[in-house]
């Protein structure tokens, strides 16, 4: 061969695409084309197995004895150590000019072809595999109405036990409970070339109804015609289940639950919201305007529009709402967006709880509360004024006998007898102040007895008649016959009735009405003491059983009398509560348990 030929041949191997090298008998490379050496390096003059295996022993894979022995051409693949990379290597003995043998050697990369068909044949298994196992009923069939493939969860699904069994069924008559679905189906097939969550109801094996979401696409031959149908169906039994218990929640739910449109009307409602609202029918419910016939005030809806477009959601809205006749009705209101396909909102849902009893108990626990913490207050002053009263009793007693004794030393015509008088009236007026004190912090220890509240009344009216008619005050009184007795501290009694009468008295300085009522109930007897005064204002209505707190001049009261009242109230197991309007006037309601034969005489002991 020319060395123009021998160029030209070489140029030939460095433009294939595989690898081609020669080795002698000795395993000596003789030539390497350019593939080969990118692929492999450059290894002319060395031993073929050093620069393929990269190793100074004959390869596993040689086939030089069939080559050089035989004469034959050996095919084989392989995976080199250290690499990736599948090859097909091709093996044959080249005869030179001089008679020799050579061994020409092909490495053909086939790693990407290797890896298709790795991939081809895993994606047909994991389909047949998907196709076996999967959860929902997979199917093949005919156009004519044969099944042609089946996997076991739709054959469980319809209850037969074997495909062969199975594939022998008509489909039209011996699947469809209604032959009529099937032609609907084949109708929407052919027509769109798919059907997507068609519902139907399908029979099983024993007859039974079966509920079924059919999702099915055609199967086309060369020439496009339709020759049959796959695809999955899905049973719906659970469903279907699901949407009757829902709808059994529903209609049951104690809580108002509704759903409604954006424009203002109910879609469906329960029975509780019905009831709660006094709609007798659900038909007459659906008809209301909701921002109208609904709400009590028209903005809290719009407010109730905004909360729920912008956050998605609304959560324990308070709001009120109107009852059929009228009244209204305090509700919590819990509610989320519906939307359509593409997230626009279409309507609301959610639930609606009556608040009537909850508001009702919140008052009422504000009420013991007050109660509760009026009563610490005067424990906690009642503490105080017992130690000021004690620490200064006995020095003020000190200082009224020195008076006393001064008294008797200056004749009575003297000027400074009179300033003694004076100094004396007021060491007595700080006296009484200082047992009103002590008044607070316990009571008088006295026996209870048998009360009859008629008669204390009745003696402090009559008492401040003359006071009350030159003040333009009228008296009313209305006093129940039957009216039972209680056990109490007549003096304490006393001190309530005529501290609240004076309060009465204060209130009415151009004239009015004082009006005293007796009443008995289930044990318990009620007096209404009420007059036309002045009343007291919203801000003070909290405040007037607090010790120390006054309304009037600082020479008239520091404030004890009404916290006493409280007090002795509590301590006979009563109750004492104020309802006043102001310039209209104020009622004092006083309840005291009648007293029972069977009860024995108790001392009245310190109660603080």
């Amino acid at each position: 061969m020319s060395s123009k030929d021998s160029d030209r041949l070489i140029s030939v191997l460095d433009a294939m695409e595989d690898g081609i090298y020669i080795v002698s008998r000795d395993y000596t490379v003789e030539f390497m084309n350019r593939v080969m050496i990118e692929q492999f390096g450059y290894g002319i003059g060395k031993k073929c197995y050093e620069v393929i295996n990269r190793d100074n022993r004959i390869c596993s894979w040689c086939g030089s004895g069939e080559v050089f022995d035989k004469g034959e051409t050996r095919r084989s693949e392989l995976i080199l150590p250290d690499t990736d990379r599948i090859y097909e290597l091709i093996e044959l003995p080249l005869r030179n000019t001089d008679g020799s043998l050579s061994k020409v050697a092909i490495y053909r990369n086939i790693t990407k072809r290797k890896k298709r068909e790795e991939k081809l044949w895993k994606t047909e298994a994991d389909y047949r595999r998907l196709f076996e196992h999967v959860g929902c009923g997979v199917y093949i069939s005919s156009k004519e109405g044969k099944f042609i493939d089946a996997n076991p969860a739709l054959l469980k699904m319809l209850g037969y036990e074997s495909k062969e069994e199975f594939l022998k069924i008509d489909i039209t008559k011996d699947l469809y409970l209604k032959p009529e679905d099937r032609r609907r189906f084949q109708a929407m097939i052919e027509r769109d070339g798919q059907v997507i969550n068609y519902e139907v109801d399908f029979k099983r094996k024993d007859g039974s109804r079966i509920p079924v979401l059919l999702t099915s696409h055609v199967r086309c031959n060369r020439q496009g015609e339709v020759v049959g149908y796959e695809g999955i169906i899905v049973d719906q039994s659970e469903r279907k289940q699901i949407e009757e218990d829902y709808k059994s929640l529903f209609e049951h739910m104690p809580t108002g639950v509704f759903i409604s449109s954006k424009e203002g009307k109910f879609i469906n409602a329960n029975k509780a919201l019905l009831d709660m609202l006094g709609y007798d029918s659900k038909e007459e419910f659906l008809k209301i305007d909701i921002t109208k016939d609904l709400y009590v005030r028209p903005e809290d809806r719009q407010k109730f529009r905004e909360m729920i477009e912008r956050d998605g959601r609304v959560i324990e809205y308070e709001v009120e709402f109107k009852r059929k006749d009228g009244t209204p009705i305090p509700i919590l209101l819990t509610a989320h967006a519906r939307h359509d396909q593409q997230g626009n909102i279409v309507g609301y849902e959610g639930l609606n709880v009556d608040q009537t009893q909850r508001k009702q108990m919140e008052k009422k626990l504000r009420q013991t509360q007050e109660q509760l913490l009026n009563s610490e207050k005067l424990a906690a002053m009642g503490r105080l004024t017992s130690q000021i009263a004690h620490e200064l009793n006995n020095p003020l007693y000190g200082i009224m006998n020195t008076l006393e004794l001064l008294k008797t030393e200056i004749p009575s015509q003297n000027k400074r007898r009179k300033i003694l008088e004076m100094a004396l009236s007021e060491t007595i007026r700080l006296s009484d102040l200082l047992k009103k004190m002590l008044s607070f912090s316990k009571p008088d220890q006295e026996e209870k007895q048998v009360v009859d509240i008629n008669r204390i009344l009745d003696e402090i009216l009559l008492l401040h008649e003359k006071q009350f008619r030159e003040n333009d005050i009228r008296i009313v009184s209305s006093f129940a016959e039957d009216l039972g007795k209680v056990h109490a501290s007549i003096n304490q009694l006393r001190q309530v009735f005529l501290n609240i009468v004076s309060n009465a008295k204060d209130a009415m300085p151009s004239g009015g009405t004082l009006t005293v009522k007796t009443s008995s109930r289930n044990g318990i007897i009620q007096i209404d003491i009420s007059d036309t005064g002045i009343g007291i204002s919203a801000e003070n209505m909290n405040r007037i059983f607090d010790a120390f707190f006054t309304t009037k001049e600082s020479v008239k009261g520091v404030g004890l009398g009404l916290s006493v009242c409280y007090q002795f109230i509590k301590y006979h197991g009563g109750d004492i509560s104020v309802t006043s309007q102001p310039n209209v006037g104020t009622t004092f309601t006083i309840t005291l348990p009648e007293h029972k034969e069977a009860e024995s005489p108790v001392s009245a002991t310190s109660f603080v």
